[in-house]
């Protein structure tokens, strides 16, 4: 399936029916008044997040989306019809903007939610409702209101517990695959990954949470090089960033600089994702020119205050010791925000 993670479209909420013009006209009955019903409602369109959906791909066509317009009153003070309300499921996560504007109008974080994006208009009232004492056969009514029309840019930012970030092919999606059950493509060369991948991590005595592979990530990102840009916002929901380091042949030689490289185009997005928690793992320790060298970064990491984790994502060595860690900084962070 292609992932689409954003998406403009145009809403239009239903037309209220328009109230009727009517009079009682019955045998026997010389002076019927009026009984023009009113006009139906117009029908809402509204957006309601999907738990069961991870993209905007069914959004793409059309772009347009109307509600139903509601039905004119009739005689014998008959209402009209409402119109249906048209619902637009989108994946949990979704950022509804105001396209015109940017103004943030509502953020569907659980499955369910609802917004109203468009409200449809008040039916028209009919001439019953303007019979008075004085004013007994009232020869007008009211049309229907306008419903609400607007442009609007869906952002899906998925909700994710941990974001894995790192320079192409430094094993994110291996990673992936060895703590979850998604199978993400793996291959030896750059960029293999182009959208996002989700996985949840299950350990035994562990709390389970939800994995993401970010793409795309390399010096220059925020500014829109590779493909960080388009990606760097599903770092936005995470709690923990686990920062994927290689020093393996034909790669990078200097892992500290990849990731003050890395820190750099997060805060260059966004100041506030340098304050989330960062694990830093380093990948292939199965190979021993990687095992030579790491325990001198070990200790030059600690200097900076972080501890470096030796893993590999190949044979699966060092991961329960990482999970275990990912594990615990999350339910130290659930502590804190329930506190």
């Amino acid at each position: 399936m292609k992932f689409v993670d954003e998406m403009r479209i145009q809403v239009k909420a239903g037309d209220g029916g328009n109230g009727c013009v009517s009079f009682r006209r019955e045998r026997f009955i010389p002076r019927g008044g009026p009984n023009g019903g009113d006009g139906g409602k117009g029908g809402d369109v509204i957006l309601q997040a999907d738990a069961q959906l991870t993209t905007l791909l069914d959004l793409t066509y059309p772009q347009q989306f109307r509600a139903q317009k509601g039905t004119h009153g009739k005689g014998k003070d008959q209402t009209g019809r409402s119109g249906e309300d048209l619902i637009i499921r989108v994946p949990v996560g979704t950022l509804v903007r105001d396209d015109q504007s940017g103004e943030v109008l509502q953020d569907l974080l659980f499955d369910g939610q609802r917004f109203i994006a468009a409200e449809g208009g008040r039916g028209g009232r009919g001439n019953a409702r303007f019979a008075t004492a004085t004013l007994r056969a009232p020869r007008h009514a009211e049309k229907g209101e306008k419903g609400q029309q607007c442009w609007l840019r869906l952002e899906l930012k998925l909700l994710a517990d941990v974001g894995l970030l790192g320079y192409p092919n430094v094993g994110k999606s291996t990673l992936l695959s060895k703590i979850s059950s998604a199978r993400p493509k793996i291959a030896d060369y750059p960029f293999t990954t182009l959208v996002p991948n989700l996985g949840v991590a299950i350990r035994e005595d562990c709390r389970s949470f939800v994995v993401a592979d970010i793409p795309g990530l390399i010096e220059g990102a925020s500014q829109g090089a590779g493909l960080g840009l388009t990606f760097l916002r599903h770092v936005e929901r995470t709690r923990i960033l686990i920062h994927l380091l290689d020093i393996s042949e034909g790669s990078s030689q200097n892992p500290v600089k990849d990731f003050e490289a890395l820190n750099h185009e997060l805060s260059a997005y966004d100041p506030s994702l340098q304050e989330k928690t960062q694990i830093i793992a380093l990948n292939k320790i199965d190979l021993p020119s990687v095992r030579k060298r790491a325990v001198d970064f070990q200790k030059r990491f600690e200097k900076m205050g972080f501890q470096l984790y030796l893993i590999s994502g190949r044979t699966g060595e060092g991961l329960e010791e990482l999970i275990g860690e990912v594990s615990q900084r999350l339910e130290s962070i659930s502590g804190e925000g329930n506190g």
